[in-house]
Parts: C-alpha cells; sequence; structure tokens
C-alpha cells in the first residue's frame, strides 16, 4: 500500500516503477518510460526523488513496510520464541516466493550500491533484524534456547538459510515450495545436526 499522504504525483510514480518492475529489470527501466506509466512528466519524477535509484528504494520502502506488517500479523499468537522465529522464516520465503521482482531487487541488485545501506529501505531492514535478534535473546533468557549459543550467529545462520533457501529459485525462477523450506530450515537450525 502507498502512503496515502503522498501527493498523488508521487504515488503514481511509486506505482509506475512497480508496474514497470514485473515484466522488467531495473536497469532497463528509464525515467521517461516511469513518467508515461504514470502519466506525469520527467521533471516531476526529480521533484520528488533525487534520482532512478531513490525511486527504487522508495518502493523497496514501501514493500518492506508491507512485509513487515504481515510479519506482525504472522506473529499474533505465536507464544515461544521458536514458534516466532519459525513464524519469521516462513513469512520471509512465502514473501520472496510471491514477490520474486522485489526478492531480486534485495537479494541482488541494491547490494552493489552503497548508498542502499543509508535508505529507509535498508533502515526497515535493520530493524527488522533487531527484532529477530530480540526474539533469540528473549528465547535464550527463556531457556527456550540454549544460553552457550551466539544470538547473533543464531540471527545469521537463520537469515542465510532464508536467502539460500530462496536465491536461486528466485534467479532460475524455480518453484519455491515455502513449507518445505520453511520445515527444513527451522529443523536444521532448531534440533541441530549431531545424532545426539
Amino acid at each position: 500500500m502507498i502512503d496515502e499522504k503522498y501527493p498523488p504525483g508521487k504515488r503514481k510514480i511509486i506505482k509506475a516503477l512497480r508496474t514497470l518492475l514485473e515484466d522488467r529489470e531495473f536497469n532497463s527501466v528509464t525515467t521517461s518510460d516511469i513518467a508515461k506509466t504514470a502519466g506525469v512528466t520527467e521533471g516531476l519524477i526529480y521533484k520528488y526523488f533525487a534520482n532512478k535509484r531513490d525511486l527504487l528504494y522508495q518502493v523497496l520502502k514501501e514493500h518492506i513496510d508491507q512485509f513487515l506488517f504481515k510479519v506482525e500479523k504472522d506473529l499474533e499468537g505465536s507464544l515461544s520464541s521458536l514458534d516466532k522465529l519459525k513464524a519469521i522464516v516462513h513469512s520471509s520465503v512465502y514473501s520472496y516466493a510471491k514477490h520474486r521482482v522485489f526478492a531480486k531487487m534485495l537479494l541482488i541488485e541494491v547490494r552493489n550500491s552503497p548508498d542502499y545501506f543509508s535508505s529507509d529501505a535498508c533502515n526497515l531492514i535493520r530493524l527488522h533484524v533487531k527484532n529477530i535478534l530480540g526474539i533469540i535473546e528473549t528465547g535464550i533468557k527463556n531457556c527456550e534456547i540454549k544460553e552457550t549459543l551466539n544470538p547473533i550467529a543464531i540471527r545469521e545462520v537463520l537469515l542465510g538459510a532464508i536467502e539460500q533457501g530462496c536465491i536461486s529459485k528466485i534467479i532460475f525462477n524455480r518453484k519455491i515450495d515455502v513449507d518445505k523450506i520453511t520445515e527444513d530450515i527451522c529443523d536444521i537450525v532448531f534440533n541441530g545436526l549431531s545424532q545426539n
């Protein structure tokens, strides 16, 4: 959902880039294409955005806002920290499966650009990652997760597993089995590799 507080022209521009990204790679989309799709002048794009990449980060921010809203809903009713972590894994894999264009942008495209790391979109991701760490730390405090484990390492393993479980399927447009990937990741991370 595009923020209703934005002026109509800005909303049209954001919506236009989202629409164009459904069928095309970001680098092949021009500001002229965006303006034409939005039904505005190219100059209006530069009134609201520093450049095309700044617009991309705004589009990603809108997408991440929606994702975080869904995660919040998915966490409702989850009692244990492990249940919450499983819900986050499922929500993440589901989002990558359903929104392939945004998955490509987040996993491949924007990480090459240093300016992404100072964007509002990246700040939202940082907040999400911080919240995951909080859930892990609560799990340790409540004796659900071994206190000898490093919470930051657990978070990195979880996030890395989600990305690795999805990225090749995203790149090669293969089916993502959300439930299977979620179960596999949670089984390995929660139960470990040892036979004991």
